[in-house]
């Protein structure tokens, strides 16, 4: 079977450049964008059932902008003031940068590491007498708390937000040859949505090792999963895949 429809379960990238912009044009496929999964703040009343007070702490650990966002949400709606001498550990250079939105940059104490958490851990470690707030979802990495623990690091986590299933009723149905997802949540919002869903000929496509197994154990067949050593990323592996089907006769 030819692909010729394929719906990516992200929001349209916003750049012109995006690699999917140049697979649809390259193989001739209309790529469709719709975000299956959202993220929801937590408000206050159930944020105060979590006993946490976020005043109590001397630095904070941000894996991601939306985290910031919710931080300094959440603060703002429970009306308190963040030290200026609170200190700030960030996963990524830009998510430091992001700080900006809320705070005067250069008069804050930031750190920052490359993007990875176990690389964070080293900055963090170098301040173990902090006592550290960790904003979270209520999804997230095990890896967090798990690296956290092992380095007996003094921390709490917050969740200050969620992530929930998007309303895809409009889509009436998936009239699409592909369906690529990025995270166990998005498989279980397709079925949230569609509980009658039934793969037949549609092709689903994964990214990384958790969303493989969210496809699996719900039934499906998983007919592409990336990364993989010849395609690093989901649009390399798309375009292997693709390229061996639209050239079959």
């Amino acid at each position: 079977m030819k692909i010729k429809k394929i719906l990516v379960s992200q929001p349209e990238p916003t750049t012109p450049k995006s690699p999917y912009f140049e697979l649809a044009e390259k193989n001739n496929v209309k790529i469709d964008f719709r975000p299956f999964i959202q993220v929801e703040g937590v408000d206050v009343k159930d944020f105060r059932k979590q006993k946490v007070s976020i005043l109590d702490h001397t630095a904070v650990i941000f894996t991601s902008r939306t985290a910031i966002d919710h931080f300094f949400r959440i603060s703002e709606e429970m009306r308190l003031t963040i030290d200026d001498n609170m200190k700030y550990f960030c996963i990524s250079e830009a998510t430091a940068f992001y700080l900006q939105k809320y705070i005067v940059y250069r008069k804050r104490k930031i750190f920052h590491s490359t993007g990875r958490f176990t690389d964070l851990m080293d900055v963090i470690k170098k301040h173990k007498d902090e006592k550290f707030l960790v904003p979270l979802s209520d999804i997230h990495k095990q890896e967090i708390p798990d690296l956290l623990n092992k380095s007996k690091v003094k921390y709490t986590k917050a969740i200050l937000y969620k992530t929930v299933s998007s309303d895809l009723s409009d889509l009436k149905g998936i009239d699409y040859d592909m369906l690529v997802f990025f995270s166990p949540s998005g498989i279980a919002s397709l079925f949230q949505n569609f509980p009658d869903f039934q793969q037949k000929n549609i092709i689903i496509a994964s990214f990384g090792p958790a969303t493989a197994k969210a496809v699996t154990e719900a039934g499906l067949r998983l007919d592409i999963q990336a990364p993989m050593p010849q395609a690093p990323s989901m649009t390399a592996a798309l375009e292997l895949y693709i390229k061996q089907q639209n050239s079959k006769k």
